[in-house]
C-alpha cells in the first residue's frame, strides 16, 4: 500500500514558477515509477510527466516539455514537479500517482495504483 499526499500548489501569475511535491509512504516507493497528471475545469484528467523508479528516465507530455521538470528524492519519499513559464491553461488540479511498473512511461490512468488527493494550480493571466 502507498499514499501520497501532494503539496506545493497556489495562485501564481502567468510566467511564474511551482514546485509541486508528492510525499509517499510506504518502504517500496522507491520500486514504483511515479507519475503526475491534471485534471482541468470542465476536461478529463490528462498525463503530465512520469519518472522511473530509479531516477534515470523521464517522460513528458508535449506541451510541457521544456517547461516542467519531473524529479525524485527516493530517500525522502518525495517525488517533485517542477513547473516553469507557466500559463492560464495550466490552471487545473495536479495529482501524483505510483505505477509498480517500475520504469513505466505509461500516460494511462489505469495503469496507475495509487494516487494522491490532488493540490490545485491556479495561473493568472
Amino acid at each position: 500500500q502507498v499514499q501520497l499526499v501532494e503539496s506545493g500548489g497556489g495562485l501564481v501569475e502567468a510566467g511564474g514558477s511551482l514546485r509541486l511535491s508528492c510525499a509517499a509512504s510506504g518502504r517500496t516507493f522507491s520500486r514504483y515509477a511515479m507519475g503526475w497528471f491534471r485534471q482541468a475545469p470542465g476536461k478529463e484528467r490528462e498525463f503530465v510527466a512520469v519518472i522511473a523508479w530509479s531516477g534515470s528516465d523521464t517522460y513528458y507530455a508535449d506541451f510541457v516539455k521544456g517547461r516542467f521538470t519531473i524529479s525524485r528524492d527516493n530517500g525522502k519519499n518525495t517525488v517533485y514537479l517542477r513547473m516553469n513559464s507557466l500559463k492560464p491553461e495550466d490552471t487545473a488540479v495536479y495529482y501524483c500517482a505510483a505505477n509498480r511498473v517500475e520504469y513505466s512511461r505509461s500516460r494511462y490512468e489505469y495503469d496507475y495504483d495509487y494516487w494522491g488527493q490532488g493540490t490545485q494550480v491556479t495561473v493568472s493571466s
